[in-house]
């Protein structure tokens, strides 16, 4: 994995990015932010929809189904619109798409419906999702390869600011000014409706906010000349033992780091989407104040993946995630039995163990792919799909059991991260292909 390498003298003589891509590479870096102020603001809406349109766990997850499978449906073209059209097409097409959705929240709002935000949410996401998977290989071809690692570590560590900023406007522009639930106990079905539009109007604004953010990036990089220094390599499904795919499969440190994607997405979302929910059932939080523990928890993330990319440095990557995935379990089981303020403060530690495992997974599953890397990275951005499945599971353990045992699901999802972690550790990686830096793929 290419963060834990010493970053050698060659590398560090490397100009970071090419003087003519400086502003193409800033523009990128907004990229990373928005769709981390998207995704982390979708975290806010499972619980904002279940109180406005008094539906279950079950069904309000249904909004997290929609972002993240989207993802899931959307990787692989994304990654043809890259080879066929190359990654400034790919991300002026995710940015369009993205913002389509943002401004789809214009008529979900005016309609009340339900179907409708999903929708308009499946949208963003699949916009998103072809950004994602052009703007990385992007990013790395904007400069010498030397630095390529350190660029592109530059580039993602604007996720996270991006994600802080999507709860904080959750947090500020949405929670705060929602319906009280004891409220609507005591309203006609007319002052119901209207409460239910004001609430919609609440989760629209943000919204417009990131779509309009969206199209100025669009025009800005539509307009600007965007040559890489050097043009990536096509890869070949068909040719070699079984072509690609076939390579991938037969892999069992790709395959199984896949796996260990799936539940690791699963977690993380998970965590995120029902610490609000676990703050207001369990502990007795007003809305406003759940929204100011996700604040927390994402701050954790942002804080804790700087120390973890130095940790990186020290300890090989699958001994450090083997310890974060443990204390990740820990932390779900004491929120599970202590139904109190520590419960909540281990909710939000949970993020402390996750803000090391999507890189580092990234990373040791494409470990010595090769050329194969090209099209295995979409296989890892499809493994996203566990933040569309599992979350539903977890709704479904709330609502049989309560907030606190649903917590048992980002558990098991960990555990099994964690097995991962021993497979690394305790198997030889087979040679397939010419050996690559994982990033680079």
């Amino acid at each position: 994995m290419a963060t834990t390498t010493p970053v050698d003298t060659d590398q560090r003589a490397a100009p970071l990015v090419s003087r003519h891509l400086r502003v193409p590479f800033v523009l990128l870096i907004l990229c990373f932010a928005a769709w981390g102020m998207a995704a982390n603001l979708t975290d806010i809406l499972v619980g904002v929809f279940r109180g406005i349109f008094d539906m279950s766990n079950l069904q309000s997850s249904l909004v997290q189904f929609a972002y993240y499978g989207a993802y899931f449906l959307l990787a692989v073209p994304a990654a043809f619109i890259n080879a066929r059209y190359g990654f400034k097409a790919g991300v002026l097409v995710g940015l369009g798409l993205a913002a389509v959705g943002g401004f789809l929240f214009i008529p979900a709002s005016q309609l009340l419906a339900y179907e409708m935000f999903l929708l308009a949410l499946f949208v963003l996401a699949a916009g998103l999702s072809i950004l994602e998977t052009s703007a990385n290989p992007f990013v790395i071809g904007m400069g010498e390869e030397a630095s390529a690692t350190q660029r592109l570590n530059l580039a993602q560590s604007f996720n996270p600011v991006g994600a802080n900023i999507g709860v904080l406007m959750g947090a500020v522009l949405i929670l705060p000014g929602l319906t009280p639930e004891e409220s609507k106990t005591i309203m006609s079905e007319s002052e119901l409706l209207a409460s239910q539009s004001a609430d919609l109007d609440l989760v629209l604004r943000p919204y417009l906010v990131i779509a309009a953010v969206l199209v100025l990036i669009w025009l800005l990089i539509a307009f600007r000349r965007m040559e890489l220094p050097r043009t990536p390599e096509a890869v070949d499904l068909t040719s070699g033992s079984g072509g690609t795919f076939a390579r991938l499969w037969a892999n069992r440190h790709y395959r199984y780091g896949v796996m260990a994607q799936f539940f690791n997405v699963a977690a993380q979302t998970c965590v995120w989407t029902f610490t609000i929910l676990y703050a207001q059932d369990v502990v007795g939080t007003s809305a406003g104040e759940a929204g100011w523990w996700l604040q927390a928890s994402l701050i954790i993330f942002l804080v804790s993946r700087f120390v973890m990319t130095y940790l990186l440095g020290i300890f090989r990557p699958a001994v450090l995630l083997l310890v974060m995935a443990v204390f990740g379990v820990a932390c779900c089981l004491t929120s599970m039995f202590a139904l109190n303020i520590v419960g909540l403060i281990a909710v939000v530690s949970i993020s402390a163990a996750l803000s090391l495992m999507f890189p580092t997974i990234y990373g040791m599953a494409l470990q010595g792919l090769g050329p194969d890397a090209k099209f295995g990275s979409a296989g890892l951005v499809m493994a996203i799909l566990g933040g569309a499945l599992v979350p539903m599971v977890h709704a479904a353990v709330m609502d049989t059991a309560g907030s606190a045992a649903g917590y048992l699901v980002p558990g098991i999802c960990l555990a099994l991260v964690a097995a991962y972690a021993v497979f690394d550790l305790r198997n030889t990686r087979p040679p397939i292909g010419a050996p690559a830096d994982p990033v680079q793929a």
